[in-house]
């Protein structure tokens, strides 16, 4: 095993070598990377959102709005194809997406019947496509009236087809701003994800995005007015909406000319005036259109309209040919150009409801980048001192792996363009701590080996092959965690799994391959006769602790801890962030001096927004605000947002708004439940292929236990809990099964060996044989973690003392409940080999 081919020794040299080289990019500046010759990689990691600052916007289509349009349209068509098309008298009338059409003289009714069906054109999801499902249904009455109603099929076709529109239409305006490298995509059957880095002016990308920008020409009736419609009753075929100027405009229901016939849209200022002005031109077929509207209707008003209410309605002096007109309003230069934007990009086929939305500032990315730097910097020299302190020679070799580690962690990241958030950070710090724990187990494997007589040669090559079984199954059930938590975590939350993922896959090849490559190299230079892998006891070789002569103290400390866990969950609860009650979160900090929260509180209570919080978040400079959920839904939510920023940025720079509609928490509530659930089973059914029944019901004890005492942490501590928490209870699970796994290996691996000893004596061997490995593993990990609590920032603070408090009790579990759960489930080791023996028959099938 000492032996590596030169096929072996050349891989291992040139995966480490592409990790650094992948690497090295992302030290230098975008000019210097530029530079490099060809061969070299170019690829720099993406910076989340939450590192480099912009908005995450998660939009979904109104589906009621949407419905209620359509029915309108389609009785606006009906109208028109029946009375002035075929001149037949008729009533519509509506009841939801039921239209019932009455005729004023019956014999027609096969003429009206015929002519509706020219309604009836199949659509498609695809932009321009062929074919599709009907989407009206037509039926009679038995008086003799038409029906048609809107299919359910039809619905979900249209409501396909509108995204598809949709996400064209957004790209189109984002791409008009000139950002760079947006994300929009589409999620689920109605929504659509848009993500867009270093844009700081998240109010304006709002707006920009979700606004319909519908627009749309109207003639103003000739003789009446709004207020006398109200009180003499609506004239057939005309709508009230409401005007810029604050009243009322009484409108001819049909349409002109639509804003589909614009070809250009562009700001501008009024000669006259001076004043920000919109021009429009339009194309051939809308010229012609226009100069008619305009040559028939001199000296009457006609409405410019977008998206419902009244910009502007002049008097037609005279009739404009050329198709070219301009829009006047109460305009800014910034709002008037931000209209063009709108009209050159197209109307969105329906509105589009924000349902969440996560925005960071520039400051704070630079904050939580420099916070990561320090916390990763700080974990990486505590864990590599303390591995040199512990094992000398051994442990420069543990640090070359770990440091090539985290160089193929940056370049996996960096070559498949993956998103480094500042969970994903938290990854990598984790990663530094738990990569160690395989070059441990080898370690204090080689020692056991040495101890029991074996020669230098063979206590290394025993000590790596008995390790590695050990390795893989503790690793798997971590990659386990990481692979539900990326299927299905969001945002930030699969950043931190992709990395936690990469690391686990990395960790296996560093610590196996290139540790005993180094080791290899030195042995053939050095030949030592002796072998002192260990420099720093923290325990004396051989201990014998009792620990089951305790496991009855130990079951009723732990039943203690998890009555009180359960009992401070049911009374007191948790403390749930917005991304499982909904609401509002926004953090700002004071532009000059400490902040004053108690002037905060008053102007914000002063809004009416219902229940609000307002807590210093990390330094004195740095304030909290939580906004409850609002009635009146999505929209509310986002005014509700708006009017907190508008009250405070006077004073105070906003750094990041989070907001979480009741949809979409309810269903991150569901989704961060059945992530945990599903961790588990998945857990369970591994160790049950790879042990036996007993080893998976003692491991699943000992995570839920685990996880109960950590939502008893939250409990206790008033911690926020949230998407970040779930993610932290999902990497203590694979902690916890990392713990246990590596005992349980020792029991079966001791069960065959002495299969006449007690129960109870061969638990107290393995847990003492792996013990200085829990320890020392412990240590290292609570040490990159300690960096990160400390100086990893306010906004992961409680995500990483969680995933602290998961290593204690991880450990905790492993030893004083997983271990003795096994004399309770009656372990033998006849079990043990008849599974042992099951799977050599299966392999040699």
């Amino acid at each position: 095993m000492l032996q590596f081919s030169p096929i072996r020794t050349a891989l291992i040299l040139i995966v480490s070598l592409a990790g650094i080289l992948f690497t090295l990019p992302n030290f230098v500046s975008q000019q210097t990377v530029n530079a490099l010759p060809d061969w070299m990689p170019k690829q720099q990691i993406v910076l989340g959102l939450d590192l480099q600052g912009g908005s995450h916007l998660l939009l979904q289509v109104n589906r009621e709005e949407l419905l209620t349009e359509r029915v309108k349209e389609l009785r606006r068509e009906a109208r028109s194809l029946l009375a002035n098309d075929n001149a037949i008298g008729h009533i519509i009338k509506t009841d939801g997406t039921l239209l019932t059409i009455e005729l004023t003289d019956q014999s027609q009714f096969e003429q009206a019947k015929t002519a509706l069906k020219e309604l009836d054109i199949p659509i498609s999801t695809t932009i321009g496509g062929i074919g599709g499902v009907s989407e009206i249904a037509f039926g009679e009455t038995a008086d003799g009236k038409l029906t048609m109603q809107l299919t359910d099929e039809g619905v979900e076709e249209r409501l396909s087809s509108v995204v598809a529109q949709s996400i064209e239409v957004v790209r189109r305006r984002i791409d008009e701003l000139g950002t760079t490298e947006p994300t929009i995509q589409r999620q689920g059957s109605d929504r659509i994800l848009v993500q867009v880095p270093g844009f700081d002016d998240s109010q304006r990308l709002k707006e920009l995005i979700s606004q319909t920008a519908r627009l749309t020409f109207h003639m103003v009736h000739p003789t009446i007015t709004a207020a006398q419609a109200r009180v003499q009753g609506l004239p057939a075929g005309t709508m009230i909406l409401p005007s810029q100027d604050g009243g009322d405009e009484l409108l001819m229901e049909d349409v002109s000319i639509g804003g589909e016939s614009l070809v250009d849209s562009q700001p501008g200022f009024d000669p006259q005036s001076s004043l920000p002005i919109v021009t429009f031109r339009f194309d051939t077929r809308g010229a012609v259109v226009f100069a008619e509207l305009t040559g028939a209707n001199v000296g009457q008003r006609f409405a410019v309209v977008l998206d419902g209410e009244v910009i502007t309605a002049p008097t037609i002096q005279t009739a404009i040919p050329g198709g070219s007109g301009q829009i006047t309003g109460n305009f800014t230069a910034e709002s008037a150009n931000d209209l063009a934007v709108l009209l050159r990009a197209g109307a969105l086929p329906a509105t589009l409801d924000i349902i969440e939305e996560r925005s960071v500032g520039p400051s704070l990315g630079a904050d939580s980048v420099q916070a990561g730097q320090i916390a990763g910097l700080v974990g990486g020299i505590l864990v590599i001192g303390f591995m040199l302190a512990a094992y000398g020679v051994f442990g420069i070799f543990a640090n070359i792996s770990l440091i090539i580690n985290i160089f193929l962690v940056m370049g996996a990241l960096s070559m498949l363009g993956a998103t480094l958030t500042l969970p994903g950070i938290a990854g990598i710090v984790l990663t530094i701590g738990m990569a160690v724990d395989a070059n441990v187990l080898i370690y204090e494997r080689i020692r056991e080996e040495k101890r029991a007589g074996r020669s230098v040669v063979q206590a290394i090559e025993a000590g790596f092959k008995r390790a590695f079984a050990t390795i893989v199954d503790a690793n798997v059930t971590t990659l386990i965690a990481a692979v539900i938590l990326f299927f299905l975590g969001s945002g930030p939350i699969r950043g931190f799994a992709i990395t936690l993922a990469i690391g686990i896959v990395t960790t296996m090849f560093t610590a196996y391959l290139l540790s005993q490559f180094l080791i290899a190299r030195w042995f053939a230079w050095r030949r030592p006769k002796e072998l002192k892998v260990h420099l720093l006891h923290l325990l004396p070789d051989g201990t014998d602790f009792k620990f089951m002569s305790r496991k009855v103290i130990a079951f009723v400390f732990s039943s203690v801890l998890l009555v009180g866990s359960l009992g401070l969950f049911f009374t007191q609860g948790l403390n749930l962030g917005i991304d499982f009650k909904g609401g509002s979160s926004i953090e700002v900090q004071a532009l000059e001096g400490d902040a004053d929260i108690a002037d905060i509180r008053s102007r914000v209570g002063a809004l009416g927004l219902g229940d609000v919080q307002v807590q210093e978040f990390g330094t004195p400079k740095d304030v909290l605000i939580r906004i409850e959920t609002q009635d009146g839904g999505d929209t509310a939510q986002q005014e509700a947002v708006n009017k907190v920023i508008n009250t405070v940025q006077t004073d105070y720079d906003v750094r990041r708004t989070e907001v979480v509609g009741p949809t979409v928490s309810g269903e991150l509530a569901q989704t961060g439940t059945i992530a945990v659930i599903a961790a588990i089973i998945a857990v369970l059914g591994y160790i049950w292929m790879r042990f036996e029944w007993q080893f998976a019901l003692g491991a699943v004890a000992a995570l839920v236990h685990d996880v109960v005492l950590t939502i008893g942490m939250f409990a206790i501590t008033g911690f926020e809990f949230n998407l970040a928490s779930i993610a932290a209870i999902l990497t203590i699970v694979g902690y916890s099964l990392n713990d246990t796994v590596v005992v349980y290996d020792r029991v079966r691996e001791n069960l065959r060996k002495y299969r006449k000893m007690s129960i109870s004596d061969l638990l107290n061997m393995s847990i003492n044989n792996t013990l200085s490995r829990t320890i020392l593993t412990s240590i290292t990990t609570l040490l990159a973690l300690g960096a990160l609590v400390i100086f990893g920032g306010e906004v992961i603070r409680s995500f990483t003392f969680a995933m602290a408090w998961g290593v204690l009790v991880g450990t905790y579990s492993s030893i004083f409940v997983a271990a003795p759960l096994l004399i309770n489930f009656k372990l033998t080791a006849r079990a043990v080999e008849e599974k042992k023996e099951q799977r050599e028959d299966g392999a040699s099938v």
